[in-house]
């Protein structure tokens, strides 16, 4: 596991050949896919000793035969449910054959452990492939298979907020919910709140929110220069998305807002973070021959946070 930003050489990782993107990504026939739904890599006739049988009109609607079937199809859609990179590299000659030219892929990075963030937008670590998906070389052999098959590969990326890992310490707007339990609500005003901590692995703020720390894997956030608390708005979540600038600093939810920049485009000044950010994207391109990133949320970065990434 790379632990910080100053372990990775792109010196050496780019002393190979690279496939060359194309210009226009308007000309490629795009496909894309949210890799937790997509394939276990358990078909029969795609995968060697594939169990799952290959799908037939008679199967329509055998999910929800009874309602049992029923509720946990419901609740499969709120979980994990097992598609992979593996699953994905063996479909790489079918999707050939449908004349796919470009697959874009639902962000694959380590997600935070305590949340079932099977759609990949809640990452703890953006050095890692999450386990669920398989692991950093089998990115990059989807990558190198799809080459070999005249496929680019894009990926989606979060540039603006990370997974949950913090937690408030709020101390205004008071609610009361409607089983009668009252919290204060660490909704948007336009100020930093307190922090209890950085998240561990059970999504408990135990952990100081500070640097200088030593925690687990599955703990805090990752690489280590994001566990410098100046990376982050810290200004709890966003409550009216068409309110500027609440939807360019606030929170989506309990994903946190990472702290971009600041000033206009002219004088757009990069925060630590969006530099950092901007490494560990180069090393991705570097590492796995990645062709390109599509960039999800641009509405809640700034103009000049945009204009700095071209």
């Amino acid at each position: 596991m790379i632990t910080s930003l100053t372990d990775i050489n792109l010196t050496e990782l780019t002393a190979k050949e690279f496939k060359t993107s194309p210009a226009a990504w308007e000309d490629q026939v795009l496909y894309f896919l949210l890799l937790d739904r997509f394939s276990d890599n358990n078909e029969a006739g795609f995968a060697e000793n594939g169990t799952t049988p290959v799908f037939t009109p008679a199967d329509s609607g055998n999910a929800v035969t009874t309602e049992q079937d029923a509720e946990q199809w419901r609740n499969t859609g709120n979980t994990w449910v097992g598609g992979n990179l593996k699953g994905l590299t063996n479909k790489i000659i079918y999707l050939k054959d449908l004349g796919i030219t470009t697959i874009w892929i639902s962000p694959v990075f380590k997600q935070v452990a305590f949340e079932d963030s099977y759609h990949g937008y809640g990452i703890q670590n953006y050095l890692q492939v999450d386990k669920h998906f398989g692991t950093n070389e089998d990115l990059k052999e989807l990558v190198a298979k799809a080459h070999n098959a005249g496929i680019y590969v894009i990926l989606d990326i979060i540039l603006n907020h990370s997974g949950n890992v913090f937690s408030y310490d709020p101390d205004r707007y008071l609610i009361t919910d409607e089983n009668g339990n009252s919290f204060f609500d660490s909704r948007w005003d336009g100020n930093k709140y307190s922090v209890k901590g950085f998240n561990d692995s059970k999504g408990i703020p135990s952990i100081p929110f500070k640097t200088g720390i030593a925690p687990g894997e599955d703990e805090v956030i990752w690489p280590r220069e994001f566990q410098e608390p100046d990376h982050f708005s810290q200004k709890g979540r966003i409550n009216n998305w068409d309110f500027a600038p609440e939807f360019l600093e606030g929170d989506f939810f309990s994903l946190k807002d990472i702290f971009l920049g600041v000033g206009d485009i002219d004088d757009y000044e990069p925060s630590e973070a969006l530099k950092n950010l901007c490494l560990i994207y180069k090393y991705w391109i570097a590492f796995a021959d990645i062709d390109g990133y599509r960039v999800d949320t641009v509405k809640h970065m700034d103009p000049g946070q945009r204009d700095f990434l071209r």
